[in-house]
């Protein structure tokens, strides 16, 4: 009785572990298959854009209904420096990034390696000086403190408005790579204090002037209107700092590039522009 008994328990268990296995080699990599390509097709149609929160990611929220009407869901990444959305561009943890001019572009992609293309010039931030301490550039004291952006490119920039506006002289040489040390004649004794770019609103206060990047300026609540001098539009600045839509090399004619290019070149964001920033963003397409 005890053997047959458990010769048919074995059996039993036997069939039940034939059963299961059979139906997992049924169903499981069906299944597996079938969630893999629903996740893949959906992958397919989300465009993940890193940006700045201003204006950049504004813009971008512009064009999101456009985006979907074609099929896509746009996900705006936003990043509050300027080094992470190229890095994650380049480890393709997003489609684009939509933050930074063109000559900033190019010395990353020379100072770290990285191989970052612009697909589409959508528009300028006019740079300016800001002040809580002086209405006029008339009224700045000699020995004055003077704050710019630390960053190669946008220091330059600020050096080439401070020119503009008469205060410097800088080696004519120095162009676009201008740094402190290329300034040659400083009537007014200016104290140049270099200081990390998205810093500068938050030390206004302390300081005589601040050269201000227009998004940071933006961010902090700063309009054009406010600053006390303004990159001229059709300066050399206008045309080298235009900031870019920029894409990983080999993805330039991607499905996902064209329609965003498409998007962003559009009226729509042309009047979106014109209607939000006053002046601080400029479209130069």
């Amino acid at each position: 009785m005890k053997k047959s008994f458990w010769k048919k328990a074995v059996a039993v268990i036997a069939a039940a572990g034939l059963t299961t296995f059979a139906l997992a080699g049924c169903s499981g990599p069906g299944a597996s298959s079938s969630a893999s390509s629903a996740a893949t097709s959906s992958e397919d149609n989300v465009i993940r854009v890193g940006a700045s929160p201003t204006p950049h990611a504004e813009i971008l929220g512009a064009i999101s209904d456009e985006l979907s009407e074609q099929g896509y869901t746009l996900d705006i990444v936003e990043y509050n420096d300027y080094v992470l959305p190229n890095t994650a561009l380049q480890d393709g943890e997003i489609d684009a990034n939509y933050f930074q001019h063109i000559t900033y572009l190019n010395d990353f992609n020379k100072e770290n390696g990285t191989d970052l293309v612009s697909v589409a010039e959508v528009h300028f931030e006019p740079f300016g000086i800001y002040s809580e301490k002086i209405a006029n550039l008339s009224e700045l004291a000699d020995g004055a403190t003077v704050a710019v952006p630390n960053d190669t490119t946008n220091e330059a920039r600020a050096l080439l408005l401070l020119e503009q506006e008469g205060l410097i002289t800088l080696n004519p040489d120095a162009g676009l790579s201008a740094t402190v040390v290329d300034i040659v004649e400083n009537p007014k004794n200016l104290q140049i204090q270099e200081v990390e770019a998205a810093q500068l609103p938050r030390i206004l206060p302390d300081v005589e002037i601040a050269c201000i990047n227009g998004n940071y300026a933006l961010e902090a609540g700063l309009k054009v209107s406010d600053a006390i001098a303004v990159e001229s539009d059709t300066s050399e600045a206008a045309q080298a700092y235009v900031n870019v839509l920029a894409v990983k090399a080999g993805n330039e004619d991607d499905a996902k590039t064209k329609a965003l290019v498409d998007a962003l070149l559009s009226p729509t964001v042309q009047q979106f522009i014109a209607d939000t920033f006053d002046g601080a963003v400029v479209t130069v397409f």
